[in-house]
């Protein structure tokens, strides 16, 4: 389907695919087996460019948007989930500064992280603060011309590997939420430490660790937008990166499909190819409709984002709930119809299924999701009387 992308998204288009069949192809199941996280595909991405795609060109970006980010990711997840998220978690923790840094915070970090010099991570989540954000105890009080911050963070994509990690503490615990600010921490600022680093069922070769604060001095310079911002910070934030979410999890939904039909064509049974099957037919169909499906949303919701559409807070969670579970349910078709050998790890759909269940739980679970939506939903049709 031409979904009217321009000569240059095309061109990036193309680019990731070719990195993803031709890099990540080759070495994903033994990294998935390690549980590794790869400086080497992290370099073929920088000298790709693709660090930058969605980044503004004054801070060494190519001048896209998300829309850019979210076809890069799509095509290297096609190939590996855990291998697209050294791009998609710098995103991630890129977007704050993009958002609400001040024009000395985006000369100091952008260009570095547009480049890929530099990764970067997003630290919101704690222990007992995961779908309640409110619920953080991490605190940044102020001393003279710093913050110091104590408390840990978990489930931190990225969170070993990061130079650059934008953490979410509480000012004021007085104020639930509004007590909330946003920082800019640097690795190697004393007092902060990485943690367990977790083993995961999927996305095995990217980093996911616990980020440890203890009197961590940060320079009040460091404080994205004002005191008080945090949670604001951190909605926005998700809001522009839940499409790279779902496309994370329309690559994954894309590649199982593909290893599904190839499958298909040469398995046989009862003497001829099992597609030829009206059965295996109907399931790839509905497989096949509903990644489409996923596509056409998520790229709707990244044009609304690039043209400068500010209320997405519905349409982002509709794109990440939908393409995650498509994510799911066509993983798990794709292991039914390779059979026994969907279910060994010389094929990769069994891979693919265990990558794409974190699609439905990060960024926001899918029943935060739902909230999200139904809140908008109900608030709209309140506002129509």
């Amino acid at each position: 389907m031409n979904y009217f992308f321009t000569e240059e998204q095309l061109m990036i288009q193309e680019l990731a695919r070719r990195i993803a069949r031709e890099k990540f192809v080759p070495v994903r199941a033994e990294l998935d087996e390690k549980g590794e996280f790869s400086w080497d595909m992290v370099k073929i991405l920088r000298e790709s460019d693709l660090f930058g795609v969605y980044l503004p060109e004054e801070y060494g970006g190519l001048g896209g948007g998300v829309t850019e980010l979210c076809l890069a990711v799509e095509e290297l997840s096609r190939a590996c989930g855990g291998l697209s998220l050294s791009l998609a978690a710098t995103a991630l923790g890129t977007f704050p500064i993009l958002l609400f840094g001040s024009d000395e915070q985006k000369k100091k970090y952008l260009p570095a992280l547009a480049s890929g010099e530099k990764l970067a991570a997003f630290a919101l989540t704690e222990p007992e603060a995961g779908s309640d954000a409110g619920a953080t105890k991490t605190t940044a009080l102020r001393d003279g011309d710093h913050y110091v911050l104590n408390g840990t963070k978990c489930f931190i994509t990225n969170g070993s590997v990061a130079e650059v990690v934008v953490v979410v503490a509480m000012t004021d615990k007085t104020k639930g939420s509004r007590g909330a600010s946003a920082f800019i921490v640097e690795k190697g600022t004393p007092g902060f430490s990485v943690g367990k680093e977790e083993d995961k069922m999927g996305i095995r070769t990217s980093s996911t660790s616990e980020l440890v604060f203890e009197d961590c001095r940060v320079p009040m310079e460091n404080l994205l937008g004002r005191e008080g911002a945090g949670f604001m910070v951190a909605m926005k934030t998700l809001d522009q990166s839940r499409p790279g979410v779902a496309a994370q999890a329309l690559g994954i939904a894309q590649g199982a499909l593909d290893e599904a039909v190839a499958y298909a064509r040469k398995r046989e049974q009862f003497g001829k190819p099992v597609i030829a099957f009206q059965g295996l037919q109907f399931m790839l169909a509905d497989m096949a409709t509903q990644v489409e499906a996923a596509r056409a949303l998520i790229y709707a919701v990244c044009r609304a984002i690039d043209a400068g559409e500010k209320r997405i807070s519905r349409e982002s969670a509709m794109c990440k709930l939908f393409a995650s579970d498509t994510a799911m349910k066509v993983t798990t078709e794709a292991v039914q119809i390779l059979g026994g050998y969907g279910y060994m790890k010389e094929y990769p759909v069994e891979k693919m299924m265990r990558d794409a269940k974190i699609t439905q739980i990060y960024e926001g679970t899918n029943q935060i999701q739902r909230n999200v939506i139904a809140t908008q939903v109900i608030r709209e049709a309140v506002s129509k009387k």
